[in-house]
């Protein structure tokens, strides 16, 4: 299993409320819809005093980097990169695989 983790800012702007609207209503159906996708899963930054480099994060699973490929050179990536333009100045992302080292526990 191979996955995209992304990290993304948002337009200047833009705010928290609009940019996690666009992003956590209206993304993931574009998302869902490219081909080969096993798993998504968004980690929006945390309101806190400090001013964080990001906004948020993304991971999508895919089988292996074909499958990457094949997702991202299908016609079902076109509408998502013109949806991304609404609401995101920078994103940055790597290939990468997954060691768990310590599986999240239900909170206590």
């Amino acid at each position: 299993m191979i996955k995209v983790v992304a990290v993304i800012r948002r337009k200047p702007g833009l705010s928290r409320e609009e940019f996690l609207r666009f992003w956590q209503e209206e993304h993931p159906a574009l998302v869902l819809a490219l081909p080969g996708l096993r798993g998504y899963r968004q980690n929006p930054a945390v309101e806190h005093r400090k001013q964080w480099p990001w906004d948020g994060s993304a991971e999508l699973w895919f089988d292996d980097v074909r499958a990457v490929k094949a997702a991202f050179d299908s016609p079902e990536a076109g509408p998502l990169r013109a949806h991304e333009e609404h609401f995101i100045e920078a994103l940055e992302w790597f290939l990468a695989s997954e060691t768990e080292v310590l599986p999240p526990s239900p909170a206590a």
